[in-house]
């Protein structure tokens, strides 16, 4: 991912009812949730939702699709996992992080 990319989906989840709206959609899956449905949800008027989901799209953190007279929305874990891969890449001096422990500073660094 691209530092222009990451600070553009940053900036989109930087915000109370996207952030909520992007949780909604990635614990939902693949199967995705109407907009409609999320604005309900979340208990936001549905002009505002679409303001909303159209930012994270933009971002490139959300899909959208039509199905009959609604738009589904989806998670893209694809950049939501290169969002993760960049915030993470140097969290362990640069050496892969090991896949069953959580990412933990480098001992040759010391905090200031």
């Amino acid at each position: 991912m691209l530092s222009p990319d990451v600070v553009r989906a940053l900036s989109a989840l930087a915000q109370e009812h996207r952030l909520a709206a992007f949780r909604l959609l990635v614990q939902a899956g693949e199967s995705g949730i109407a907009a409609g449905v999320i604005a309900e949800k979340l208990d936001i008027p549905a002009s505002s939702m679409s303001f909303h989901l159209a930012q994270l799209t933009n971002a490139g953190l959300v899909t959208q699709r039509r199905e009959s007279r609604s738009i589904i929305y989806s998670a893209d874990y694809a950049a939501m996992n290169g969002l993760m891969r960049y915030l993470t890449e140097n969290c362990c001096g640069g050496v892969p992080c090991a896949e069953d422990s959580s990412c933990l500073p480098s001992p040759q660094r010391k905090s200031a």
